[in-house]
């Protein structure tokens, strides 16, 4: 049918012409869709403050040839206290480029929809430090690029296991370290998220090892998607291992 609705978070805005806007929406039924709102910059429009990044929508479109065509729009959820903290904002604002970068046009993802608003959900309750790096290990699991985190990814000896090589796959033992030091810490982090505990690491305070957990799974994401990301934040550097 050329026309269909779907649930969606609008991840970035564009603009095209004197008064229209691309706007960019992941969806659990069609994927990323890629849609005009026209009209949506004149100051009597009523869906152009509804088509704002951070916006959980539900949407009428066109399907067109290149781009879809907006024509409804309802918000479902503004994320109000997100979007008037810094401090949460800063965080979305990763998330949904995480996101952006990871779906794919016309590939129904139900899972990527539903995690995307869950953790904005849980980012308004709590504004916990530690979400964005745990959404990442969530989401890198969920795309089937899980790292090896019980066993060294190079020789599967149980460990220690001192640091991490996005191009190994996970954890590294001693003998075979490479790429980023890992403390006990952080690793334990990433166990427990990837092992059924992320409530109990959303419960817990900022830490030098949540930074480190963060900086691990922006450096294996990078390498899932083969490009830098804008918008995370800088950490120091934990040195090479070895």
């Amino acid at each position: 049918m050329a026309l269909y609705r779907d649930h969606g978070v609008v991840l970035r805005t564009m603009r095209l012409g004197e008064a229209d806007r691309i706007v960019t929406v992941v969806t659990p039924e069609h994927g990323k869709v890629r849609a005009v709102a026209k009209g949506v910059r004149r100051t009597k429009s009523k869906i152009g403050a509804r088509l704002e990044p951070l916006t959980s929508v539900s949407m009428l479109c066109w399907k067109g040839r290149e781009l879809d065509i907006v024509t409804q729009v309802e918000v479902v959820d503004a994320f109000r206290a997100i979007r008037e903290d810094l401090d949460r904002l800063a965080p979305a604002m990763t998330l949904l480029e995480i996101v952006d970068q990871v779906a794919v046009e016309g590939h129904p993802a139900p899972e990527l929809y539903t995690m995307l608003v869950g953790a904005l959900r849980a980012l308004e309750r709590s504004g916990s430090p530690l979400l964005v790096g745990a959404f990442s290990w969530k989401l890198l699991a969920a795309e089937g690029v899980g790292p090896v985190v019980e066993s060294c990814a190079r020789c599967g000896s149980p460990g220690p296991l001192v640091a991490f090589d996005a191009g190994e796959g996970g954890f590294l033992c001693k003998e075979h370290r490479r790429g980023q030091s890992v403390s006990p810490a952080a690793w334990e982090l990433v166990r427990r998220v990837l092992g059924g505990g992320l409530a109990g690491v959303l419960a817990e305070p900022s830490a030098p090892a949540g930074q480190e957990m963060e900086r691990l799974a922006m450096t294996a994401l990078e390498h899932h998607i083969d490009r830098r990301l804008r918008t995370t934040r800088h950490f120091p550097d934990a040195g090479p291992g070895g």
